[in-house]
This record gives structure tokens, C-alpha cells and sequence, in this order.
């Protein structure tokens, strides 16, 4: 094909008509509609379109000023440069944006819309909700449109899970419409990661319906999900209403999405509060030993060791008393308080559990390296050779074989190890030691 025919194909691409500008934005009530009229909505006209409005302001949950405790270990990563700009992007609070949306499945990929996106920001005291709702799926480049404005005013996003679903589904959306750029978030707290560790050995499940339930106190907070819609049927309900079904349902899906963004909030509240504050009072002892756990992971051993002393403190089930005592003779030890290792190390050594090996293993090194008691040594590594057999361990571990046996290598090799120290006799063990040394000479 020549260069000619290729550019005539392409003039005749071009739109036939001038394109007509659209009017200005601006905010009008939707006159005889019933969907507009039925969320309470109003019309937004942005460059790109049209698409409606729902705007709400919340009494509480009230303002929360973050803490500069919590701010720290909410922003603390592997990447230290990484944790400085989060840090610092969270200082102003005013610059935080809530987001959560509804979309039409949970698959994600480049087929799923955000039909409804809701967004809040702290204003006078109380949290300031705005959600924009695609009355189809012409709709969405205006919302990307008006959101992109909203992520340039207020860079800080807080999701619950927005990490994973929420924001790689709204950059897929804006990278698909070519003429709206990704908006350049300065930071993304995602608040599922510190209330799972904060609350799952408690709760099992945190999902946020259940956060709220069982964590935040909404009925002080003036709400309650009695007639919530269910979280699997609100793809269903935007189709039906799509193919011309009612909008009825729409409504008690706006007020969800309205419900997650207030939790949402209220979430951080407990998360900051629960961070900053060293009173233990009142607080379950599973919420102190994930306290401690998330604490640790942060780096703040010192903290981390109070609260999983409170934990134990505080009454732990069987299984979760073995793990906070495990964690709390590991930072015993790496602070150099051996007495308090061995002690919490010998409470360990009557149950038959990994814990119990562990123990062992633990004490036979310290009485090796520390006491130079090689016999009480080696009774301890043949003690947890024996605990490592008994029935009951990993049974619902499918990796259990494989790391009884890497774990009875590393067992069998001490147990020599030290019995051809003991033959050896400390005579001997100061000539090798003397001969190590004229070696380095």
C-alpha cells in the first residue's frame, strides 16, 4: 500500500462535524430524574461530561489528631527512604483523602468499574463525604476527571485494602481513558495492615464490618448496619439498574459505601489512639500481644517488650501464652537479660510443642556458650530431640516432615558436637583453643 492511500484512510478518521465544547462545570439538580432525585444527588459537569454528585457532612466520627508515635510506626518500612517521605506526607492532615469504592466485581481488571467512588477529608471537626456515581459507564471519564482534581488537593490517600483493590483499579481506569494522567499520590496508608495485626488473633476475621462491630463503638458514633446491604449483591444491583431494573437498591448501597468511608475514619481514630497510648487498662490480652507483634516488626523492641508482658499479664489462651512467652525470652535475650530467657524458656519445657524444642535448643546453647555447663547442655539438645518426636507437633503443619527432619540434622549435629567436647576435656579444649591462636599469629 502506498504512503498516499495510508494518509487518505486516515483523513477519512476525521469526525465529519466540529466538535462541540461541553458548558462549564457546574452543580444543578437533576430535574426528572429519579435516580438523582432517589440518592439525594446533584449534577456535575466537568470537561469530559457529566456524572452525578452525593454530598454529605458527618458530625463524627470527629477529628482525630494523629499522633506522632503513631505516625511513625504507621510509616516505618524496609525502604528508609520510603518511610521519611510517608512520614512526612502525613504530618499535614489536611491533605488526607478517605477512598473507598463500589465496583462491579471483585475480579478487578481492566473489565471492572468503580460505579460509585466515595471520598471524605476532616473538615470542621467531622468528615466531609462526597461520592460520585456513574449513571453509566459514559459517566466515568467526568469522575476520573474530577477525582484527579481531588487527589491534586489532598495527596494522601487512607483506604482499608486500597492497597491491593481500590487503587491499582482506579490507576487502571485512568491509564484506559489516555487523556487523564495516573494522579501522583505523596503517600497511601492502608489502615487493613496495622488492624490485622492488631486485632486478628482477637477477632479472626477484620473486615471492617467487623472492626466496627466488635472494636469501634458506632453505636457512640450515631450509626449502625442493621439494614446494610450485603457486600456480594451491589455488582448485581448496579446491573439490574443498568438493564433498566430499579434504582431503589442503589440507595442502600450509597449509604454503605457512606458507612465504610465513616468507619474508615473512625478506624484510624482507634488505630492512633491504640498506638500512642502506653495505658493498657481494659485492653484484651490478644490486642496487647499483636500490639507487641506489629511493634516489634516496627522496630520498637522496648515498647514491644510491655506490651507483650501486659499481654501475658492480661490472660492469653493456651496456644497464644506459648507464643507471647517464646517472644518475650527472644527480646529478654537480645537485651542480655539471660536470667529472665532461661525463666521464661523453663515454662515452656512441660508442653510438647515447637515451642518446647525451641526451648530446649535455646537453653542447651546458652548453657554451652554462656555457663560452659556442657552436661546440663547437652541434656537440654537430647530433651528437645525427644519433645521433637512426641505426637501432637505440626499436625496440621503440611511442611511439618520436612522441617522435623532439617530440625533433627541441626539437633543430632549439637548432640555430637558437644559430647566430643566433653571427651575432649578442657585440657584439650584449651590446647585447640592456643592453637587457633598461633594460627591467627
Amino acid at each position: 500500500m502506498s504512503s498516499l492511500d495510508k494518509f487518505s484512510r486516515l483523513s477519512a478518521l476525521k469526525p465529519a462535524r466540529a466538535v462541540i465544547p461541553l458548558a462549564e462545570p457546574s452543580n444543578e439538580p437533576m430535574q426528572g430524574d429519579e435516580v438523582a432525585r432517589l440518592l439525594g444527588a446533584v449534577r456535575q459537569k466537568t470537561k469530559f461530561g457529566q456524572h452525578l454528585t452525593i454530598r454529605n457532612w458527618y458530625s463524627t466520627p470527629e477529628f482525630s489528631e494523629p499522633a506522632p508515635t503513631a505516625l511513625d510506626l504507621l510509616a516505618r518500612s524496609k525502604d528508609q527512604a520510603l518511610s521519611r517521605r510517608t512520614r512526612s506526607a502525613l504530618e499535614n492532615p489536611e491533605k488526607w483523602l478517605f477512598l473507598d469504592t463500589e465496583t462491579t466485581g471483585l475480579a478487578g481488571g481492566t473489565g471492572t468499574y468503580a460505579f460509585l467512588t466515595g471520598i471524605a477529608w476532616w473538615d470542621a471537626g467531622g468528615l466531609q463525604v462526597e461520592q460520585f456515581f456513574l449513571r453509566d459507564f459514559a459517566d466515568e471519564l467526568s469522575v476520573l476527571c474530577e477525582l484527579a482534581e481531588r487527589f491534586t488537593e489532598r495527596p494522601v490517600l487512607v483506604t482499608f485494602n486500597g492497597k491491593t483493590f481500590d487503587w491499582p483499579l482506579l490507576e487502571s481506569r485512568f491509564t484506559m481513558t489516555r487523556r487523564i494522567p495516573v494522579p501522583k499520590l505523596a503517600a497511601h496508608l492502608d489502615l487493613l495492615h496495622p488492624a490485622r495485626a492488631l486485632w486478628k488473633l482477637r477477632l479472626g476475621s477484620v473486615r471492617l464490618i467487623e472492626l466496627e462491630r466488635e472494636v469501634l463503638d458506632t453505636a457512640h458514633l450515631g450509626w449502625n448496619r442493621e439494614d446494610d446491604v450485603a457486600s456480594a449483591l451491589i455488582p448485581q444491583f448496579y446491573f439490574d439498574y443498568l438493564r433498566g431494573g430499579s434504582a431503589q437498591p442503589l440507595a442502600g448501597v450509597v449509604r454503605h459505601n457512606q458507612l465504610d468511608l465513616r468507619g474508615l475514619a473512625a478506624l484510624f481514630g482507634k488505630i492512633n489512639a491504640m498506638l500512642a497510648s502506653d495505658d493498657s487498662s481494659d485492653v484484651d490480652g490478644r490486642d496487647l500481644f499483636g500490639l507487641s507483634r506489629f511493634l516489634h516488626r516496627k522496630g520498637n523492641a522496648p515498647r514491644a517488650e510491655t506490651a507483650c508482658s501486659q499481654a501475658l499479664a492480661a490472660g492469653l489462651s493456651a496456644e497464644h501464652r506459648r507464643q507471647a512467652s517464646r517472644d518475650l525470652a527472644f527480646m529478654a535475650k537480645r537485651r542480655g537479660d539471660f536470667v529472665q530467657a532461661v525463666s521464661l524458656w523453663e515454662t515452656l519445657l512441660a508442653e510438647n510443642s515447637q515451642h518446647a524444642v525451641e526451648a530446649c535448643e535455646q537453653l542447651s546453647i546458652h548453657f554451652e556458650r554462656r555457663e560452659k555447663d556442657l552436661d546440663k547442655a547437652l541434656d537440654y539438645v537430647r530433651l528437645a530431640l525427644k519433645k521433637l518426636h512426641c505426637g501432637g507437633i505440626g499436625l496440621r503443619d503440611p511442611y511439618a516432615e520436612a522441617r522435623i527432619v532439617r530440625q533433627e540434622k541441626s539437633l543430632l549435629h549439637r548432640v555430637a558436637r558437644i559430647e566430643q567436647r566433653i571427651v575432649n576435656g578442657p585440657s584439650q579444649a584449651r590446647k585447640s583453643s592456643k592453637a587457633a591462636a598461633g594460627q591467627l599469629l
